[in-house]
């Protein structure tokens, strides 16, 4: 009775896992740069798979990916706020 309960718990924890990337962007004519920080899923977690999700959104808004610098959990938020600014979590 009690593993139910266990691996209901442990899957309801994973769902409530937050992972977040920041990269640079570029558009050109006349040529922009930016530093953003975006929500990526579980399955987008890592710098090899990020920017299959990052890059796709960004092109959508006239945007090219030119790197992901890293991915990190809720506690990398607030300290890359300020430099994001209005990129800060848009796509």
């Amino acid at each position: 009775m009690l593993f139910p309960v266990l691996v209901t718990l442990s899957f309801a924890g994973a769902a409530q896992a937050e992972c977040f990337a920041d990269y640079k962007a570029k558009q050109d004519n006349p040529l922009r740069l930016h530093y953003g920080v975006m929500d990526v899923s579980d399955a987008a977690c890592s710098v090899q798979a990020a920017p299959r999700v990052i890059a796709p959104r960004l092109s959508a808004a006239g945007w090219t990916l030119l790197n992901v610098i890293s991915v990190f959990g809720p506690e990398g938020l607030e300290e890359r706020k300020a430099g994001a600014g209005e990129f800060f979590r848009r796509f």
